[in-house]
């Protein structure tokens, strides 16, 4: 009985897949204009529903609090730290501060600060030190006035490597705290 348990979950787990990926729309045009009030509007019809918030947050991205003196800083996306460190860089404080000012006048943005490490360590240790510099680096952006309910700080520890090789550059490269932008990007064009 057991056995046929094993063979009937994958069989009933690739079906589920199936199913669901049968039932998405497939992708469509997106055609964005201008309503009167001078918002954009984005047509979604025939979107799935990711596409379509995919799509609406690129139509919502916002020029407020973007500068030409900030543009290369919101540009950066990635903040790195040393060996079993969570202290920013002077370097890494200007893209933060950059990051905030655009959050502050854009209370609609929301930012998921995702923390990883590189490949030494446990994995245990490695979640909670990618949880700390993501909390760093959260902990940064409320001090400089970016409301906590537009932030979300996640740890990948060493789960998410960026660079697969194992020396030094590699490491240097992986220890790090990605900005991802949810809702309301900053537009840089």
């Amino acid at each position: 009985m057991n056995a046929m348990k094993l063979i009937a979950l994958p069989v009933l787990a690739t079906a589920l897949v199936m199913t669901g990926c049968a039932s998405r729309k497939p992708a469509a045009d997106v055609q964005a204009g201008q309503n009167p009030n001078g918002s954009t509007t984005v047509n979604t019809s025939g979107l799935s529903e990711d596409a379509a918030l995919n799509a609406q947050n690129l139509a919502g991205a916002s020029s407020k609090g973007v500068t030409e003196a900030n543009k290369a800083f919101l540009a950066k996306r990635v903040v790195h730290f040393d060996y079993d460190s969570t202290e920013l860089s002077n370097e890494d404080l200007q893209t933060l501060q950059a990051h905030a000012q655009f959050l502050v006048a854009n209370a609609n943005s929301r930012v998921a600060l995702t923390g990883h490490t590189d490949e030494r360590g446990t994995r245990e240790y490695n979640m909670a030190l990618g949880e700390r510099r993501a909390k760093a680096v959260e902990s940064f952006l409320i001090t400089t006035g970016v409301s906590p309910n537009q932030l979300e700080a996640v740890s990948y520890g060493k789960e998410m490597p960026i660079n697969a090789g194992h020396d030094e550059n590699a490491w240097k490269e992986n220890r790090r705290v990605e900005i991802n932008y949810e809702a309301v990007p900053p537009l840089l064009k």
